[in-house]
């Protein structure tokens, strides 16, 4: 099995806070999204990006990998975990239990799997369901937002069948799904409802933000842009003179409820690389223009 090094496709050191791995992996799965990307291999970078970001983003799963890279691992080494889990300053941990899956970019890998739980169910190969005393079964099922948004069926696979489940639309995180007699020895099933992590949005109660990035340009005069929307992309008016952390909101465009929430866009301005000589001389004349006065403003 082949060791991974998440902070390193994720592009942070060790030591980065929470938010700083949570713009890392932003910013690389818009880019490597398969929806935008040209760029031969994205997919896989996306899958890649997705893992490290499931792995990081929980601070049991980000302790527990911490351990074994403590242990001096590489990328490309060969490792496989210790007989009875790690053992570390905050105990013991049980991979199996705290193992959420179902991440935005599919199946993970070998050694995901191997660290945090067998993908035996969940969207895209999520967690394997954990018997109880009584025969009945709970695990978590990391739902897209998409489905959350529009309602609609979760495959997951347990105990070697594949399953169909119904999400209605709008539910909650922590709210669980009973399927009756499908879990062992004829127990029922109970799925706990987690929202699976997405590369364009997050979640705050029903509303969804959305970072968008701009143009100097489109900031300063104003600009129509396509924004993505769990419903699909809308046309979105930029305000001339917009600053980066403005946000504008999109009524309706949140989760479904009573009322529902709010898509809320936060502009993030970017100056584009200059890929020519003409972009570059566009760049010059905009700097004899302004000067250096403009930051006095």
């Amino acid at each position: 099995m082949e060791f991974k090094d998440y902070y390193q496709i994720l592009g942070v050191e060790p030591g980065a806070g929470d938010s700083e791995i949570k713009t890392a992996y932003r910013r690389l799965a818009r880019k490597y999204h398969p929806d935008v990307s040209k760029e031969a291999g994205a997919e896989d970078k996306f899958k890649a990006v997705n893992e490290a970001y499931e792995a990081l983003r929980d601070p049991q799963k980000r302790a527990a990998y911490d351990q074994l890279r403590a242990r001096g691992y590489r990328p490309g080494d060969d490792v496989q975990p210790p007989p009875g889990g790690f053992h570390g300053g905050q105990g013991d941990f049980d991979f199996d239990e705290i193992f959420a899956g179902g991440g935005a970019g599919g199946g993970f890998s070998d050694f995901f799997e191997s660290l945090f739980g067998r993908q035996r169910g969940g969207p895209g190969g999520g967690p394997g369901p954990r018997p109880q005393a009584r025969g009945d079964t709970r695990a978590k099922l990391a739902v897209p937002l998409e489905s959350v948004y529009s309602g609609g069926n979760v495959r997951i696979g347990v105990n070697g069948r594949t399953l169909d489940i119904k999400v209605p639309k709008g539910i909650k995180p922590g709210q669980s799904i009973r399927l009756g007699k499908q879990g062992n020895n004829g127990g029922d099933l109970y799925l706990e409802i987690e929202y699976a992590a997405h590369p364009q949005f997050e979640v705050d109660g029903r509303n969804i933000l959305h970072v968008l990035p701009l143009a100097p340009w489109e900031a300063a005069l104003g600009a129509t842009v396509s924004v993505p929307t769990l419903g699909g992309p809308v046309e979105l008016k930029i305000p001339a003179d917009s600053e980066s952390g403005r946000k504008l909101r999109l009524r309706g465009r949140g989760l479904p409820g009573q009322p529902p929430g709010d898509e809320i866009v936060e502009l993030e301005i970017l100056a584009p690389r200059a890929h020519s000589n003409e972009q570059r001389e566009a760049y010059e004349r905009m700097r004899d223009a302004f000067g250096d006065d403009w930051r006095r403003e």
